[in-house]
């Protein structure tokens, strides 16, 4: 070569080649997985990209129930994600929507046997699990698949229970039999479940008594560090609250509480059993969510004066009963509560009754109240007083949500009139509500 020829330079690089990999991992993040694999043939830095732990920690995978060719590799895929991946899992959603019949259940059942196993050899940092809305009693589930389900989360959550602080099984629907065997895995060979957050709501089956299972209570005394409680309210009894106590006081924050109409929720509960554990556990709050539970006399039989609410959510949906009046309920019952309530939340169909005045006043006397929902028969001029109230500094609202029902097609007066509103008070909307108001034909 001759001396005097320039020296060869090398060519030039992408900027993807020195790309920190920081910036590169947080590429990969937004990828899907298939993205992700063909990105990781592009060279050997990119493919130890790929395996950083960070891009794996969360997942939701996703079961449809619906035989479809689209949907035919979800459960290939699954497996193929747990046995590559799996080890990284820190926080795993799975999903099983609506199934249609035996033959997908089955189907189901065999991948999450495969799925859990694999997962049960591979990783040892599983922090959060969630399976909801399986519904096991539905006929679709037959007794040896749903055995050998309850079967394989048993003994998957016997290996994981050690370190899972957050376990979500919502719409499991199990005898209290099958319920306790699988919470009772949580503290395999050790005394006590390490869980902190547990969600139970809808757990067992419509029409259980539970809270009159000595086996429920016995298992629920297994769990001492519960941060926050998701249950039915035919799980409370006075005895569970003693548990809880006893063996939660010290971190118990939360307890979300759901009451539908066809659970039992007869059961005679001592107020002194609510103040014992509010008195112990001082932090605690509670929310109630009732399902078609509107009788003024239910309601006063739950909603002891003793207990912390920090907020009420009361559910009609759409069904109207004339013999029944919400007014006990907002007048009388509700302000006890004043003190502590934060949020409520009304769904009810009131067309024989008007409420306005009585919701008004409820509003002004929660001095603490910040959320407030109502679907109802209003009149339009409700809001514009809530509104009026709150430029006063009467209330102290964020958050403000109103469905107006109304009888007529047409709701072209109760708009205009909202806009008119919306107009007077858009400065004190704007800047301090979080504001969604609409009339709704209800026929």
């Amino acid at each position: 070569m001759d001396e005097e020829s320039p020296p060869v330079q090398p060519p030039d690089q992408s900027c993807w080649a020195n790309l920190p990999d920081v910036c590169l991992r947080r590429v990969f993040w937004w990828l899907g997985d298939r993205d992700r694999s063909r990105a990781a043939l592009v060279c050997r830095k990119w493919n130890q990209i790929m395996y950083s732990a960070d891009l794996w920690r969360y997942r939701t995978i996703t079961f449809s129930g619906r035989p479809s060719r689209v949907h035919a590799s979800e459960f290939e895929s699954a497996l193929w994600y747990v046995k590559k991946f799996g080890r990284y899992l820190e926080h795993l959603e799975i999903k099983f929507l609506n199934p249609y019949n035996a033959v997908l259940t089955k189907k189901f059942q065999v991948t999450m046997r495969g799925l859990l196993s694999c997962l049960g050899k591979s990783n040892n940092r599983l922090k959060s699990l969630s399976i909801q809305h399986l519904e096991l009693d539905r006929l679709v589930w037959r007794n040896s698949i749903r055995s050998s389900f309850i079967k394989s989360l048993g003994f998957f959550l016997k290996k994981v229970g050690k370190h899972l602080d957050y376990l979500n099984l919502k719409g499991a629907r199990l005898t209290v039999e099958q319920g306790c065997v699988v919470l009772t895995s949580l503290s395999y060979l050790r005394s006590e479940s390490v869980v902190s957050q547990l969600n139970i709501e809808d757990f067992f089956s419509h029409h259980l008594a539970v809270y009159s299972s000595p086996q429920f209570n016995k298992t629920m005394t297994t769990f001492r560090s519960l941060v926050s409680l998701t249950l039915n309210y035919n799980c409370i009894s006075d005895e569970l609250l003693e548990n809880l106590c006893e063996n939660n006081a010290g971190t118990l924050w939360t307890m979300n509480i759901k009451c539908h109409i066809h659970d039992p929720h007869g059961q005679v509960i001592w107020g002194m059993s609510w103040a014992k554990l509010a008195r112990h556990a001082s932090n605690l709050k509670v929310n109630f969510f009732f399902e078609r539970v509107m009788k003024y006399e239910r309601l006063a039989r739950i909603l002891l004066q003793e207990i912390p609410i920090r907020s009420i959510s009361l559910r009609s949906c759409y069904f109207s009963d004339p013999d029944w009046s919400m007014r006990p309920t907002l007048t009388d019952l509700l302000p006890t509560f004043r003190n502590t309530l934060q949020k409520l939340t009304f769904e009810f169909n009131n067309n024989h009754e008007s409420l306005d005045e009585e919701l008004h006043l409820l509003v002004l006397s929660c001095r603490k109240l910040f959320y407030f929902k109502i679907w109802a028969f209003l009149d339009v001029k409700f809001v514009e007083r809530i509104l009026k109230s709150q430029e006063e500094g009467q209330c102290s609202l964020r958050t403000l949500k109103v469905r107006i029902y109304t009888n007529r097609y047409e709701t072209n007066d109760e708009d205009r009139t909202l806009r008119e509103i919306h107009r007077k008070y858009r400065k004190l909307i704007d800047a301090e509500l979080n504001y969604f108001v609409i009339a709704y034909p209800m026929m």
